[in-house]
C-alpha cells in the first residue's frame, strides 16, 4: 500500500468531516497528493481542526457536492477519487427528505457524470451504509440479504450504489462500495443529537451526564473504529479485485447498547438509564444488526483490528485532549 499511494492525486469529498479527515491524515502519509473537498455546512460537524495536523499539506477547496460546475472541475487529473461526502443522520432523512436525496443520491450520479465525462480513468470508492439493509431477517447480514430501507437515508444510498455499479459496467469506470456500519474514533462529531447514539454516548460520557437507552439495551451492533475503516478503504483503493463490487465492513465481536455503554463506564464516570422509545426513533430503529464482512476479506484480505474497549479508549484520550463541541 504504501508505493501504491505514493504520487498519487486523490481527491477526498467530505474531506474534513469525520472519516474524510482521518482518511486524510493517512493518505498523507502515504505520499499522496491529496485534494479534499468539503462545504463546511455547520450541521455536518466539519471542522479545520480536523486536519491541522496535515493543514499545510493538503489542498482544500471548500465547495459542495451538489455544485456539478465545480465537481466536474475538481475531478480532472485525479488518480483516485473517495466519496465520502453525505448526510449520514437517518433521522434527518426522513425529516428533510429532499436534501437527504440532492446530498446521498443526485450528487453521487453528478460525481459519475463529472467522471464519464472528464476523468473516466479515475477510481471511485463510494462510502454506503448497512442502513439499506433495513430491518435484518438474519444474522451476520450478509451481501445476499434483501435490502429493505427502513428510512430515506438508506434508499438514496442504495440508489446511489447501483449508480456506481451501473457506470462500471457500462462506461468502465472503476468504482467500489463499502457498506459501512457504526464508525467511531476521533474527530467523530460529537455536538450532533441526529447522528446516531455512539456520538451521544461518547459525548455524555465525557460530560459525566446520565446516558438514556432506547428500549431494552439488548440491541447488538457491529463497531468499527475509523481506523480500521480509514484501512479498508485505502484497501479497496488499492485492490483491482474489487471493481463494480458492493461490500459489508463490519466487526466479528458486536455488542449490545448495554454493553457499548458499560465500556465506556471504565473510562468515564457517569450513569445510565433505560427509557422508552420515541415513535420517531422507533418507526426506523433496525434492532439488532451485524454484518458478514467475509467477502471484503477474500478479495482484499481486510479484517478489523481494533475491538471496542481499545477503541473507545483511545477515542475518549482523544476528546480529552482536544475538547469536543456543545451539542446541537
Amino acid at each position: 500500500m504504501n508505493e501504491f499511494y505514493k504520487g498519487k492525486k486523490v481527491l477526498v469529498t467530505g474531506g474534513i468531516g469525520f472519516i474524510g479527515s482521518n482518511l486524510a491524515l493517512g493518505l498523507v502519509e502515504l505520499g499522496s497528493e491529496v485534494l479534499l473537498v468539503d462545504s463546511m455546512l455547520p450541521a455536518y460537524g466539519a471542522t479545520l481542526r480536523n486536519i491541522e495536523p496535515v493543514r499545510e499539506r493538503v489542498t482544500v477547496n471548500f465547495s459542495d457536492v451538489r455544485d456539478p460546475h465545480s465537481l466536474g472541475y475538481l475531478v480532472q487529473g485525479q488518480d483516485l477519487i473517495f466519496s465520502l461526502a453525505g448526510q449520514v443522520s437517518h433521522t434527518e432523512s426522513m425529516l428533510d427528505p429532499m436534501t437527504d436525496l440532492e446530498i446521498n443520491c443526485r450528487s453521487q450520479l453528478s460525481l459519475l457524470e463529472c467522471c464519464r465525462q472528464g476523468n473516466a480513468g479515475a477510481k471511485v470508492v463510494f462510502a454506503s451504509t448497512r442502513q439499506l439493509y433495513g430491518r435484518p431477517q438474519y444474522l451476520p447480514v450478509d451481501e445476499g440479504h434483501p435490502r429493505v430501507p427502513v428510512d430515506v437515508n438508506g434508499i438514496n444510498k442504495l440508489a446511489a450504489e447501483m449508480y456506481y455499479t451501473l457506470y462500471h459496467q457500462v462506461h468502465g469506470i472503476d468504482t467500489v462500495s463499502l457498506r459501512l456500519t457504526n464508525t467511531y474514533g476521533p474527530r467523530m462529531d460529537l455536538g450532533s443529537n441526529r447522528k446516531g447514539f455512539a456520538g451521544i454516548f461518547i459525548r455524555k460520557a465525557l460530560e459525566g451526564e446520565k446516558v438514556q437507552i432506547y428500549g431494552t439495551g439488548e440491541q447488538r451492533r457491529d463497531f468499527n473504529h475509523v481506523d480500521d475503516v480509514v484501512r479498508a478503504l485505502l484497501v479497496a483503493g488499492e485492490s483491482e479485485t474489487v471493481h463494480g463490487e458492493v461490500f459489508n465492513l463490519g466487526h466479528p465481536q458486536p455488542k449490545s447498547l448495554l454493553e457499548f455503554v458499560q465500556i465506556l463506564q471504565e473510562f468515564a464516570d457517569f450513569d445510565y438509564e433505560l427509557v422508552p422509545f420515541p415513535p420517531e426513533a422507533e418507526s426506523i430503529d433496525i434492532g439488532d444488526y451485524y454484518g458478514d464482512f467475509t467477502l471484503f476479506h477474500k478479495a482484499t484480505g481486510w479484517s478489523p483490528e481494533i475491538d471496542l474497549k481499545a477503541g473507545l479508549e483511545t477515542t475518549l484520550l482523544y476528546y480529552r485532549e482536544y475538547g469536543w463541541p456543545a451539542a446541537r
